[in-house]
């Protein structure tokens, strides 16, 4: 398990590489994280690290959340997340965590909520084929038959149907950081990544 930070999607930009290759990158605002609180085992059952991102208006802060962050000695944080790790013990409260963790090159998994596409029916949220497009055929993109009737007279369970579509956690994996920009708390990471722009990520380094 391997240390993270949050950020914001910014939107997606192209870099041009050796010999002019053009690379298309997601610009992650990641960081500032202050560390507001250590989980240990002994005392929580396992081993992490509670970070927070974005600076809070003190009235938008619960009192509970208050006192949390004032015995951190922290910026109050509009979001908190965990960040499992083996050795949290390399991290301290009130340290705070930048872009520096990441260099180029390094490999990272991004989580994020995927953009909602509200009700879809089953041609755009599971790709079927739909019926003949000619004039007449009276069935193009309804779902069909879903099942036999006699036997086994149900339909089975996980069926794919038209339904709410989009606006879930996704995890990419795989992705490559092409460049970081400390100065500004920017990371460029090659290819796309979950959700919205301005959309809340995690973004992990992967061993």
């Amino acid at each position: 398990m391997a240390i993270g930070l949050l950020g914001k999607k910014i939107g997606m930009t192209q870099v041009f590489g050796e010999g002019g290759k053009a690379i298309p990158v997601t610009v992650v605002e990641a960081g500032p994280c202050p560390v507001v609180q250590r989980k240990t085992k002994e005392n929580d059952g396992y081993e992490a690290i509670q970070i927070g991102f974005l600076t809070a208006k003190p009235k938008k802060i619960s009192k509970p959340l208050k006192g949390h962050f004032e015995k951190a000695g922290v910026p109050y944080s509009r979001h908190l997340r965990e960040i499992r790790l083996d050795q949290p013990a390399d991290f301290q409260v009130g340290q705070v965590l930048t872009v520096s963790l990441f260099a180029v090159g390094d490999h990272v998994q991004v989580t994020g909520t995927s953009i909602g596409k509200g009700f879809q029916g089953g041609v755009k949220r599971w790709g079927y084929k739909g019926g003949p497009e000619s004039h007449g055929s009276m069935f193009h993109r309804a779902p069909g038959s879903i099942g036999a009737s006699s036997f086994p007279s149900r339909v089975f369970k996980g069926h794919h149907m038209p339904g709410r579509m989009g606006g879930a956690q996704v995890t990419t994996k795989g992705l490559e950081v092409v460049k970081v920009d400390p100065a500004r708390n920017l990371l460029l990471i090659k290819g796309a990544v979950p959700g919205p722009p301005g959309g809340l990520l995690t973004v992990k380094k992967v061993r």
